[in-house]
């Protein structure tokens, strides 16, 4: 019997129907198959996603959005879900005029295929109808973003569905320790309104790749905590932004609250590891003063402040950044349920080396993969070599989008 026979005989066919999301009658369905689906790999701790009851949660906040789900059988089984959404984006090149390009960029996530359904194609079937979504809404381009360690999604991706690897930025993770971190009495931390950051951010990041166009909803989401910008205090009479001026030395970035979108928790960790971990807590807050770098509880539901947005300029720039850090790690220490600060940054942006992380906690390669899905672009404000870009990228800045997570 010849190998493909044998294949065949071991995986027959699977037919299953792909359908748009309905919360009424697919919720709790859904729910049961991401549950099932988060168990991570044998033997290793696995992070588990709660969604709070919104399955569309992760996406919601995209003007342009859907959910598929895969039905299998006479009872109509869900057996893979998988969500998209379409944002436009500069992609890293200037105009002649210096005016950024853009393009309309889909990103896919959330993909889920049941254990018992998984090896029929079930999986590249929805990353096909979600494409075939993307293209009838105009998306030039789609990415997606993985552990470099996840090797079945890159192989999905890569080698059944042609995306190339295209980026690869680092996720940073600070624990929210009990206690206060200490702020430098020189350095003054101003919140700007978000018609004002949305002006910095213009400046600031128009050459960069994956900045939104409408950063303007981004910045007034009620997910978003503030944009902060620290400079030194002996430079407050240089701070008049509404003018354009601006310190020589400053470090600016917003916040993004998680944790009411979705929560996480950490489960398969030792009964030892559990222990340690409680005793760091413990000695922490009975001993503040010693400011002991604690563990805190993520065996529990818990969320994160997630930093975006993050820039800096000038010779105190770096100390500037460590201490706008420092008062976010502050703001999480007084919300409760918040358990740890994330910042995700281009590998090669200065500002990777001045925020405070913990390396065990964090991962210095996340991978965005990218296709271009129309081959006979028409528009004209569509940069058509951008996918030649992924061996040097044109910009060392990549703006990580908050509702991406």
């Amino acid at each position: 019997m010849s190998s493909l026979k044998i294949a065949a005989a071991i995986h027959p066919p699977v037919v299953v129907a792909v359908r748009e999301y309905d919360g009424r009658r697919d919720k709790e369905a859904v729910e049961e198959l991401e549950r099932r689906c988060e168990v991570g790999q044998p033997g290793k701790p696995a992070l588990v996603t709660d969604l709070m009851g919104d399955p569309v949660a992760r996406v919601r906040n995209f003007s342009s959005h859907i959910m598929l789900v895969a039905e299998h059988g006479n009872g109509r089984e869900i057996v893979g879900v998988i969500r998209g959404c379409i944002k436009t984006v500069t992609s890293g090149k200037l105009r002649s005029n210096e005016s950024p390009i853009y393009v309309k960029l889909a990103y896919i996530l959330g993909l889920r295929v049941s254990s018992s359904h998984r090896r029929f194609g079930i999986a590249t079937k929805l990353v096909q109808e979600l494409e075939g979504w993307c293209k009838q809404n105009g998306a030039e381009y789609a990415y997606m973003a993985t552990e470099c360690s996840n090797k079945p999604s890159l192989s999905l991706f890569t080698q059944k569905n042609n995306y190339v690897k295209f980026r690869n930025p680092t996720v940073l993770v600070q624990p929210v320790h009990g206690h206060y971190k200490s702020l430098p009495s020189d350095i003054a931390i101003v919140r700007v309104p978000p018609n004002l950051a949305e002006t910095m951010y213009h400046a600031l990041f128009s050459n960069s790749e994956f900045f939104p166009k409408d950063i303007d909803v981004l910045l007034h989401n009620k997910l978003n905590l503030g944009t902060f910008v620290a400079f030194p205090k002996r430079d407050i009479s240089n701070w008049n932004p509404e003018k354009g001026d601006l310190p020589s030395s400053f470090s600016i970035c917003s916040i993004w609250n998680t944790k009411e979108v979705f929560r996480l928790q950490l489960k398969g960790v030792s009964a030892l590891t559990h222990a340690v971990c409680m005793g760091t807590r413990v000695v922490d807050s009975m001993f503040p003063w010693l400011k002991i770098p604690s563990i805190p509880n993520v065996f529990k539901n818990f969320g994160f402040y997630f930093l975006y947005g993050l820039h800096m300029e000038g010779e105190d720039g770096p100390r500037l950044m460590k201490t706008l850090c420092k008062f976010v790690h502050n703001m999480a220490r007084n919300d409760r349920g918040c358990r740890v600060v994330v910042a995700e940054v281009g590998q090669m942006d200065p500002v990777r080396e001045a925020i405070p992380h913990w390396r065990k906690f964090s991962w210095d390669e996340d991978i965005w993969c990218v296709k271009k899905l129309q081959e006979d672009i028409k528009n004209k404000n569509c940069d058509d070599n951008w996918l030649k870009s992924s061996s040097v990228s044109h910009s060392k800045i990549i703006f990580v989008d908050p509702r991406d997570l």
